[in-house]
Order: C-alpha cells, then sequence, then structure tokens
C-alpha cells in the first residue's frame, strides 16, 4: 500500500488511486507527496545533522529552505529532540535517532504514515509522547497511520489492530483507543 513494493494479486487502492497503474516516476512522487515512512534502521543520512534529515523531504516537494528548517525544528521539538538539531546522527542514540526518523516521517504532513516498530528503540515515557504524536497526526482530517509492531505497548492507541501470522491477516480486531 505503500508502493514500495507491487502486490501480487487483487486491487490496490489507495486514496483512489491503483498504485499497479502507476510508472516508477508517477509512484515515486505520489509517495513523496502523500506518504511518510518510519522504517526499522532509521535510514539517516551520516552527513546530514538532525534538523537537515528531517528537512529532507520538504526541499524535495520544492518549499523553501526556510520553510524547511523551521518546520524541521518544530517538529524535533514535537519528539522532544528540540536541544539536538544540530547533531548528527552518529553523535545520537538509537532512541534519539528513531525520533528523528519519526520527525522526518510527520513533516511534510502525508496522508498515510507507515510505521515499522516505532517504538522499539523508545524507553516507556519516550514511547508514550511518540505515540501520542503520531496519534495526533492520525486523528487529523484525511489522515491515516498504520503501524506495524510487536510491541503491545502501544496497542492501546490503535482503533484496530490486524493480527497475522505467516503473512496472512489471521483478524482484525476494532477497539476504542484507550489513550
Amino acid at each position: 500500500m505503500a508502493g514500495i513494493l507491487d502486490h501480487d494479486e487483487g486491487e490496490c487502492l489507495v486514496f483512489s488511486q491503483d498504485l499497479r497503474a502507476m510508472g516508477q516516476a508517477r509512484k515515486t512522487r505520489y509517495r513523496g507527496a502523500n506518504i511518510g515512512f518510519v522504517f526499522q534502521a532509521y535510514n539517516l543520512l551520516p552527513t546530514l545533522t538532525a534538523r537537515e534529515n528531517v528537512a529532507v523531504p520538504l526541499l524535495i516537494l520544492g518549499k523553501s529552505h526556510g520553510e524547511a528548517d523551521r518546520r524541521a525544528k518544530d517538529y524535533l521539538e514535537k519528539v522532544g529532540l528540540g536541544d539536538r538539531i544540530h547533531s548528527y546522527p552518529s553523535q545520537l542514540s538509537g532512541g534519539q535517532q528513531q525520533r528523528v526518523a519519526i520527525a522526518r516521517a510527520l513533516v511534510h504532513e502525508p496522508k498515510l504514515l507507515v510505521c515499522d516498530e516505532p517504538t522499539s528503540a523508545l524507553d516507556h515515557d519516550t514511547g508514550r509522547l511518540v505515540m501520542e504524536v503520531l496519534r495526533n497526526t492520525a486523528l487529523s482530517e484525511d489522515r491515516a497511520l498504520i503501524i506495524v509492531t510487536h510491541d503491545n505497548r502501544i496497542f492501546n492507541f490503535a482503533d484496530r489492530i490486524a493480527r497475522m501470522d505467516d503473512g496472512r491477516v489471521v483478524v482484525v480486531e476494532s477497539q476504542v483507543a484507550t489513550q
């Protein structure tokens, strides 16, 4: 659904767009404008500061350097890293790098946010902070958040939980988020 891999069968419409019908260039533009990714490995650029890493999606979308820097700083503050904006990834802990990656995924305000284990390197309180930021984003109009996780601490933030076994959805549970 994020358009990185093609599906094997069936139909996949995301925001009324058929990803299979898109060529690679169009799919890349579509992802850049509509989808935010939090990868388990963070994928930060080592030669850029935290602020510069977070600004990259905005620069790709053609925003000015000033706007990109301002919004990057704002999102780093939201995830509790306002004091680390000038730090390089090698100067940050794993949890701090993870929060930079989350800020980078959020900064361009995507319609769909796809997260792979977004709290894996975070302590309880920081994980709660990050999940509150992610949930608040998901509650905005025309937004969706999908998280793949083994971390049951964040289940209470979910509206629905799809449990999988060997790559297949075995049950979908609806619930009222308690956070």
